[in-house]
């Protein structure tokens, strides 16, 4: 039998009530998943990671993953309209970066949970 269901059917009404009480709004669970689907594309994480220690322009993120600077814009209004990356102007260049520290958390932490630190 397998060890994920259980064996006896019980429904312990505090615990579920305590879980309850600390579930997060529909509207907060729908916007973290929505995160979490940005983030299952590959080439949209190797951008994080480029700009994860340096601010880069479209032709920089292209060179460093691999893509086409067609394919890196793309993403990047991805990633921009997931708040995950900023973009700073400087004349005719446009550089990005992390949005904030909370994306430098989230995608370390998600390195961290691979290693089972």
């Amino acid at each position: 039998m397998s060890n994920d269901i259980c064996q006896l059917y019980y429904v312990d009404e505090e615990r579920v009530a305590r879980a309850r009480a600390r579930m997060r709004d529909d509207r907060t669970i729908v916007d973290l998943a929505e995160t979490f689907k940005v983030l299952a594309e590959p080439t949209r994480v190797r951008i994080l990671h480029a700009i994860s220690e340096e601010e880069l322009c479209v032709c920089d993120i292209a060179a460093v993953v691999n893509a086409t600077q067609s394919a890196i814009s793309h993403q990047l209004r991805i990633l921009r309209s997931a708040r995950l990356v900023k973009s700073r102007k400087d004349g005719k260049m446009v550089y990005y970066s992390l949005d904030d520290d909370h994306v430098r958390c989230l995608f370390e932490e998600g390195i961290r949970h691979l290693r089972g630190d």
